[in-house]
């Protein structure tokens, strides 16, 4: 998973999106990353199906990425997961076609494996059911065992919210007190100032999938030099002998936390997705 996670964003590139690119996709509030965080400090990305605005799959996947690739931004130092909050308000069997559904589950696991703590289904009608019957196959079992169906007529069920988060600030369409609903030019403009950290970021050599390790200590290129190395004159590269220790190959301490962080005083090759190889015993 991991060497496909690495070959897809060497292709697809998720950490050069901008606002600018998905600000359409963006108006009705169909996704956004909420401004309070759970009780243990992990984002809440708040989804909502049935404010569905566009027909494009692509456009509707790139802008998932995009809240993906920004809610892993804010992640804590402590935390490495977050909370999906999918609100069935106006959803309707014609809200998601099941290919955009099949593609939408095929880029979350598969790319941004364990990345959920938690996905709350709020308020799902009747007629989501037979849907649901048909999505389930599409995910781990893993994974739909994090789903939880709460509903707001339903007690008990509330007992989840209360668990997961400070009713003060929580929306009050989730069951909370907070009475401020999406507000489009609020979104967009701290989605502009998180682009202005991913820009430094990228530009000090780090990466968005380790981004509180100094760039001093960190041994490896990141994402975004991966990706202008595949670019490299394939018979430069061939002809360059690797340096000792450093043959392009995944080593277990990447894996267990330094993965796509740049050295900025170790003269490495162009590592090439080809290159990597990852020991069943990792």
């Amino acid at each position: 998973m991991l060497k496909e996670t690495l070959k897809w964003r060497l292709q697809y590139r998720p950490e050069m999106i901008r606002w600018e690119d998905v600000a359409d996709e963006a108006k009705t509030g169909k996704i956004y990353r909420a401004d309070y965080q759970d009780k243990f400090g992990r984002p809440v990305l708040v989804m909502r199906p049935g404010f569905q605005n566009t027909n494009s799959v692509k456009g509707q996947i790139q802008y998932l990425v995009y809240c993906m690739e920004n809610a892993i931004l804010n992640l804590p130092s402590d935390q490495e997961q977050m909370v999906w909050l999918i609100d069935f308000q106006d959803w309707t069997k014609a809200s998601v076609s099941l290919k955009a559904t099949r593609e939408t589950a095929h880029v979350l696991q598969g790319y941004y494996p364990e990345r959920l703590a938690v996905g709350i289904l709020y308020n799902p009608s009747k007629i989501f059911e037979p849907f649901w019957k048909m999505v389930k196959p599409f995910l781990e079992q893993k994974t739909y065992k994090k789903v939880k169906f709460v509903y707001s007529d339903n007690p008990e069920s509330q007992k989840v919210m209360l668990d997961l988060f400070d009713m003060d600030k929580l929306e009050s369409a989730f069951g909370g007190r907070n009475q401020n609903g999406f507000d489009v030019l609020n979104f967009a403009n701290r989605m502009k100032e998180d682009d202005k950290k991913m820009n430094a970021l990228l530009s000090s050599g780090g990466s968005v999938l380790c981004p509180d390790q100094p760039v001093a200590s960190a041994p490896r290129r990141s994402i975004s030099s991966l990706s202008d190395a595949r670019s490299e004159d394939s018979s430069e590269a061939s002809s360059s002998s690797p340096k000792s220790g450093s043959n392009g190959k995944l080593e277990k301490e990447d894996v267990n936390g330094n993965l796509g962080c740049k050295s900025s005083d170790v003269d490495e090759p162009p590592l090439r997705i080809e290159d990597i190889q990852i020991k069943e015993s990792i």
